[in-house]
């Protein structure tokens, strides 16, 4: 199949300046008119139209790549003009600039997302809180474990104060 190539150089859309946006969707939509707007070959004419003669057949397939050419042509015009009246190169422009801008916040990068960084710091001291309480109840197991043990040594010994009378006697 060969491709209706267009005479029309590569216009500015949206009014503006030629940002990279700009251009992209002007290349992109141009690509894709191109594919969606292709001229056949003389041959798949030819046997489209095998009825016709020869002459006939050529004049056709010029015809063709005419209306095919006029047709892109008038296409990117209208996207032209319709990416002028909405304004699609200011939106464009304005899109690219808070990008920029983005770009050059370092609390809104993604080395530095303020929620991110919340949320690991609430995730840490929640584990730190968890820690303190299993040492802190660990040391409490130990306290009363050492307090039974006293106690039980209390229980065990005899009294002091039976001890000390007889002390003093002697």
């Amino acid at each position: 199949m060969e491709k209706a190539t267009s005479s029309a150089a590569p216009a500015k859309i949206g009014g503006g300046g030629g940002s990279r946006r700009q251009s992209d969707l002007n290349r992109s939509f141009k690509l894709a008119i191109r594919s969606l707007l292709t001229s056949c070959s003389k041959q798949e004419l030819a046997k489209a139209f095998s009825n016709f003669s020869n002459a006939e057949q050529e004049s056709l397939h010029r015809l063709f790549i005419q209306v095919i050419t006029s047709l892109h042509k008038m296409v990117e015009d209208e996207f032209e003009s319709l990416c002028l009246e909405t304004q699609v190169g200011t939106a464009l422009e304005t899109v690219e600039q808070l990008v920029e801008e983005k770009n050059l916040d370092p609390l809104f990068s993604e080395k530095s997302n303020i929620m991110d960084a919340v949320q690991n710091l609430s995730m840490a001291k929640r584990n730190e809180i968890h820690y303190l309480m299993g040492m802190l109840e660990k040391a409490e197991e130990q306290n009363r474990c050492l307090q039974d043990r006293v106690e039980l040594l209390r229980q065990k010994m005899p009294d002091d104060s039976g001890i000390s009378v007889v002390m003093e006697k002697v």
